[in-house]
């Protein structure tokens, strides 16, 4: 059963699957899906709302993230791509369990609607992953309209209690 509310404006979704859980966020932006599919893509402007690195826009390209001063950096390669409509990476590196992350892109007219799907394995925190990606998505909203925010901390905090009443209560 999917856990997943709109309650104080922090949309989303946390399913418990076999192997941990699968987290959906997603928003719909008054873009249309090639400016949306630039900033998911080009690395001068992912690296406005996520972080800097490389992506080889090909099935079996790399893609490099370096988030810097966490430390970490992730190394993995392109699982799916439907130009303008599906990139799916690893949110992780090396020998660390694959983190499977899906964008998905569905244009209307002007409109896009952008969802991100996150599997996380068990053991690990989802509320802590679906806060941050939150997070990001934020970011991703402002750099869409031009505008470069900083990590937005106090988002983070309220989605990461939100989230965690979420999977609190299953």
């Amino acid at each position: 059963m999917a856990l997943g509310i709109d309650q104080d404006g922090i949309p989303g979704t946390i399913t418990p699957t076999p192997d941990g859980f699968e987290i959906v966020l997603e928003r719909g932006v008054d873009h249309d899906i090639q400016h949306v599919w630039a900033n998911l893509t080009e690395p001068d402007r992912f690296a406005q709302w996520l972080a800097p690195g490389s992506l080889e826009l090909r099935q079996g390209g790399a893609v490099r993230l370096d988030f810097g001063e966490s430390g970490a950096t992730i190394d993995s390669t392109v699982r799916a791509l439907e130009a303008e409509r599906v990139l799916e990476y690893s949110w992780s590196s090396g020998d660390e369990p694959l983190r499977p992350l899906r964008w998905e892109l569905v244009p209307d007219d002007s409109w896009t609607t952008v969802r991100l799907t996150l599997a996380l394995p068990k053991g690990e925190d989802p509320a802590k992953a679906a806060a941050g990606w939150d997070a990001h998505l934020e970011m991703l909203l402002a750099a869409l309209e031009g505008v470069a925010i900083s990590f937005p901390f106090e988002r983070f905090k309220a989605a990461r209690a939100h989230f965690q009443e979420m999977v609190n209560s299953a």
